[in-house]
């Protein structure tokens, strides 16, 4: 097959980690690609948080317009980045495997510890999630909005803007910046958001059947397919974008499916956690099986809340 894949990304440096990555993939298939810069509405508007712009599409939509043109053939993304349902004429074709899945602090000071109640600390942060959890399970701790790429956000931190950051580990370890991770936080209390350490592609349904196949067999990762398929079944439930502190882990273990996810007030007062165990081809079952859970337990009220605490 000699044509090219046309694979489009975002530009800051850990969206063209992801779309290297995926052009190794397909490399190693000896499928040619080359790479194709866009610019976001999220990577333009950098003083107004992700609740406040609308958290749909904002890292997407314009990816979407070129899929839709023909212009790219693939968009690379953050898993967690992708709203739970699509547009219609787009679909996620597959899921690279996944990294460590685990939220970290990140700074140049050594000495945090986060526990300790008796000193304060600063984390920069722009998910809803990680400050209601935070609220939640250490309220002595304050945070302050930090957005844009992770170069940025270290330099804010550099400047004084906070002590330090709070991160999934996927993007520190991927730009390198291990040395600075002074904390690995617990998957009980931050348990990730959906998608979180996988790279998802995304196509336009009228991609060629045959380049389609060729992608699938170059990139899908088996096993995080089956978790996020749960995951994602359970967010689409939940109606969560990103200015929604849902939560979200599946882990398969010799075919069968554990998934633990919940939600959590923006106050940080109520949080419910339940956990559903199933085989691993019932996925999307088990996703919605769980959110029902949730949903039953409380997490419709609190849902509620958040939706209107966040149109004020």
């Amino acid at each position: 097959m000699n044509k090219q894949i046309k694979i489009g990304t975002r530009g800051s440096k850990l969206a063209l980690w992801q779309a290297y990555h995926v052009q190794d993939l397909l490399k190693k298939q000896g499928l040619d690609s080359e790479i194709v810069i866009i610019d976001t509405k999220g990577d333009k508007i950098l003083d107004v948080s992700i609740a406040k712009i609308g958290s749909k599409g904002v890292f997407t939509e314009e990816l979407e317009d070129q899929l839709a043109s023909g212009a790219i053939d693939i968009a690379v993304h953050s898993a967690k980045d992708m709203q739970s349902s699509l547009p219609e004429g787009f679909e996620l074709i597959a899921f690279t495997e996944r990294e460590k899945v685990n939220d970290i602090i990140l700074s140049h000071q050594k000495g945090i510890d986060y526990k300790d109640s008796s000193k304060p600390l600063l984390l920069g942060t722009s998910s809803t999630r990680r400050v209601a959890t935070l609220k939640h399970f250490y309220p002595h701790i304050q945070t302050v909005e930090v957005r844009g790429n992770l170069q940025t956000r270290i330099a804010k931190m550099e400047s004084g803007v906070c002590d330090a950051l709070l991160l999934a580990y996927a993007g520190a370890h991927r730009m390198g910046y291990d040395e600075m991770i002074v904390d690995e936080l617990s998957l009980e209390e931050f348990t990730p958001a959906v998608g979180q350490g996988s790279v998802a592609i995304e196509s336009s349904t009228n991609l060629d059947p045959e380049i389609k196949r060729q992608i699938i067999a170059a990139c899908h990762h088996q096993e995080t397919g089956y978790r996020l398929e749960a995951e994602r079944a359970y967010l689409r439930v939940l109606e969560g974008g990103c200015s929604i502190p849902v939560f979200g882990l599946a882990s398969v273990k010799s075919q069968e499916l554990t998934l633990k996810g919940g939600i959590v007030s923006l106050d940080g007062r109520e949080r419910i956690v339940q956990e559903v165990k199933g085989s691993f081809t019932n996925a999307v079952q088990l996703g919605e099986t769980l959110a029902q859970g949730i949903l039953n337990a409380g997490g419709d009220k609190i849902l509620k809340d958040i939706k209107k605490g966040l149109n004020t």
